[in-house]
């Protein structure tokens, strides 16, 4: 059949084929051609994404009928998730991190009228989504942990993990008793929700300063990285013991209320080595779909031992029993032979991370009602923060004292130990959810919401401001390399060779590279919902294939 030459001419217009981009086209002729077709370039990354979501809710509308209407629980969480994927998307293109823009798509959703479809959002959803990503954070974060490298670790990177951590727990705490009036324990558990340093702002940039050779003659980013996981790890346990003790039944006798915050963390370390070490053997290696069943162990292990100690009682075991199960099964994991199987369990938790990042804060950003923030507070609480933030600067400095680092660098340490965003997202949330699953009192309800609140405001503050300060200040603060010491080791992952010339760490030290990349928010500098065509540009950059997950 004879063509048309009508419809000839309009293909020869609007094909990519027969369109080619010449060599220095204008304007128009660039924005004209991301519209031929077939799609490609962005427009193909966004149909396709839209594709998706169409598909989810055309789904959801078969089974959950009207309920996936506007009204109904299932579209609001769809309606949050898909806002707060695309709020994560804009704010990355000017290089904060995505986390950012899906809290503040959370607080509009549920704040702003006709558009408030977060209000909607049943609270057992939201509680189970909230400790499916909180089992996501932890397990990555233990499958980052690696006992060799921890082992080798200097003075200098066990001060900087602790030191900061507790003094600022400890400042935060009294300031909230004194400021705010939170009750002592309240306080110390704020404290810990706000201590921890976050991994996914901190460590993306690290890998930046290695990629550009800057501030790695004396291993700064390293030490940075490495310390990151310890801080975490720390904070969390602080918190375990403080919610076990906050939540402790009043009918329990007073003799086991003083033991059961200690008991709640023999519990969880318990745990997690018994189902790690059961993991060793469980599946067999030689099996078929190993990877997948290592990862169900992983994710279904986790989350039953943090909503099991939630029902039991045992809250607090909850938390280190996921970090911990997952650290011991990848401690075996790391041996001769068993790395594919570790890196593949954890290539399929990266991947549910871009799905459960967006829901965790949308969802965080959703529980701060704007009606409910006394504005004669937010200037009180905003000065617990910056107090705890600065105790926490100075003594970092003090923590690296000692590092042969000189005064710019430690100041530059101090600023990289500033922000906070998925840990306190994570934890926020726990003790409000807990005060109702068990029906606790109004004033306990109240704090937990206050909790949130403040830890909402935290990562609006800190995540942004760190992400700029750490920017401007790395080449102002930071010396470049002459002669480069980064080097590639034999699987192509960055190893700090000053480390290794300083006589204090060995050649197994590079899995703290590997540690820190275990515990990423998202696979590149532009966050977690970039397209693979701006991923397949960065191949050829340095550091590039760290983001990449092993053949």
């Amino acid at each position: 059949m004879k063509e048309h030459p009508g419809i000839k001419k309009i293909g020869s217009k609007v094909l990519l084929e027969d369109n080619p981009l010449p060599v220095n086209p204008s304007f128009s002729r660039r924005l004209w051609y991301h519209f031929l077709c077939p799609p490609h370039s962005y427009l193909a990354y966004l149909l396709t994404r839209g594709m998706v979501c169409l598909l989810i809710w055309l789904t959801a509308f078969a089974v959950f009928k009207q309920d996936a209407l506007p009204g109904g629980n299932v579209f609001a969480l769809f309606v949050l998730v898909v806002s707060a994927m695309l709020g994560g998307f804009l704010v990355s293109l000017v290089k904060l991190p995505p986390l950012l823009g899906m809290l503040i798509m959370g607080c509009l959703l549920r704040n702003v009228p006709h558009i408030d479809f977060a209000k909607d959002i049943d609270q057992r959803w939201s509680s189970l989504l909230r400790n499916v990503a909180l089992t996501i954070i932890l397990t990555r974060a233990g499958l980052g942990l690696d006992s060799r490298a921890l082992k080798r670790l200097s003075k200098s990177v066990l001060l900087l993990a602790f030191l900061p951590c507790l003094a600022e727990a400890g400042s935060v705490g009294i300031a909230a008793y004194l400021i705010l009036q939170f009750p002592w324990i309240w306080g110390f558990l704020l404290g810990f929700v706000q201590a921890a340093v976050s991994p996914a702002v901190v460590v993306p940039f690290m890998l930046k300063l290695q990629a550009d050779k800057l501030g790695t003659k004396k291993g700064i980013p390293t030490l940075l990285m490495a310390a990151s996981s310890l801080d975490d790890v720390l904070a969390i346990s602080g918190f375990s013991v403080l919610l076990s003790t906050i939540f402790s039944r009043i009918d329990t006798a007073l003799w086991f209320q003083i033991i059961q915050g200690p008991l709640e963390i023999v519990v969880g370390l318990a745990y997690g080595t018994f189902i790690g070490v059961v993991f060793w053997y469980l599946p067999h290696r030689e099996h078929d779909d190993v990877a997948l069943f290592r990862f169900l162990f992983l994710f279904l292990g986790g989350l039953a031992v943090i909503v099991g100690s939630k029902a039991l009682g045992f809250s607090g075991a909850g938390a280190l029993g996921c970090l911990t199960s997952a650290f011991v099964a990848g401690h075996k994991w790391r041996t001769p032979g068993w790395d594919v199987e570790r890196v593949k369990a954890s290539t399929v938790f990266l991947y549910l991370w871009t799905v459960f990042q967006p829901a965790l804060f949308g969802l965080i950003g959703a529980e701060v009602i704007f009606q409910r923030i006394k504005a004669e507070t937010v200037g009180l609480t905003i000065a617990v923060l910056v107090i705890g933030l600065v105790v926490r600067m100075a003594f970092t400095m003090v923590a690296v004292t000692g590092s042969g680092l000189n005064w710019k660098e430690k100041l530059f340490t101090a600023i990289a130990w500033v922000p906070k965003a998925t840990v306190q997202a994570a934890l926020g949330s726990v003790a409000l959810d807990i005060a109702r699953e068990t029906n606790a009192l109004p004033e306990v309800i109240d704090l937990g919401e206050k909790v949130v609140t403040i830890a909402v405001l935290l990562i609006v503050i800190t995540a942004p401001l760190g992400a700029i300060t750490i920017t401007f200040s790395s080449t102002r603060l930071l010396e470049a390399e002459d002669h480069p010491t980064v080097g590639r080791d034999a699987e192509g992952d960055f190893e700090d060779n000053s480390l290794r010339e300083s006589g204090e760490f060995d050649g197994d030290d590079i899995s703290v590279i590997r540690t820190a990349n275990q515990i990423l928010n998202s696979r590149d500098f532009n966050g977690a919902f970039s397209p693979n065509v701006e991923r397949m540009k960065m191949i050829d950059e340095p550091g590039s294939d760290i983001f990449l997950p092993r053949k």
